[in-house]
């Protein structure tokens, strides 16, 4: 292994631990901030799209694991875990990762296009998947539990499930994510081409 390849590998392992060591915090510190009492905001993803980004699809995965598992710490688990452990546990498991992973493929592709397109169409898909399957996720294995208290509020289960569960929170999580991750990005980039 040359110099310069021993040095990248380095590089690359420093930036996924400070990465990951970013997801941790934000994902366990996200669950007590909450929009209106409704639902936690996150800025999580944020570095799950700079290390997708960055290191690539499988770094990608590997953040959105890291987040998922965190979550499992925060108050938030408690009353999801209490209406299914299996379902809990494969639905935030599996957003996290496939988030992570599907917004470092998009930014693969993207990237021969043009970075700063391939940034933003990153940032738009993490969130889109995580919210998606976390959706999914309600619908297959919490359908009773939401249902009922979708009729407790007097509202549709579509309704409620936008209203209460993903609203404001997927609007927070794309905009930041629009906003924040291609300077970050940008500002990253820079940094590492100065001490190439």
């Amino acid at each position: 292994m040359t110099n310069l390849e021993s040095r990248q590998k380095t590089e690359k392992l420093v930036l996924t631990a400070v990465l990951t060591a970013l997801v941790a915090v934000l994902a366990y510190l996200g669950g007590f901030i909450k929009i209106g009492g409704l639902a936690s905001i996150s800025l999580t993803l944020i570095p799950v799209v700079l290390g997708s980004a960055l290191l690539g699809p499988g770094a990608g995965a590997w953040l959105g694991g890291v987040a998922g598992a965190v979550f499992f710490l925060t108050a938030d688990a408690a009353f999801w875990l209490g209406l299914s452990i299996p379902g809990t546990i494969i639905t935030v498991m599996v957003k996290g990762v496939l988030s992570g992973l599907c917004a470092g493929l998009v930014y693969r592709a993207a990237e021969k296009i043009n970075r700063y397109l391939a940034v933003l169409l990153a940032a738009i898909v993490c969130p889109v998947v995580n919210t998606g399957i976390f959706l999914l996720g309600c619908l297959v294995f919490f359908m009773d539990a939401v249902t009922t208290m979708a009729a407790g509020e007097g509202m549709g289960l579509f309704a409620y499930l936008i209203i209460f569960f993903v609203g404001l929170n997927f609007i927070f999580e794309l905009l930041s994510n629009l906003l924040l991750s291609p300077a970050l990005l940008r500002l990253l980039s820079l940094r590492r081409n100065r001490l190439a």
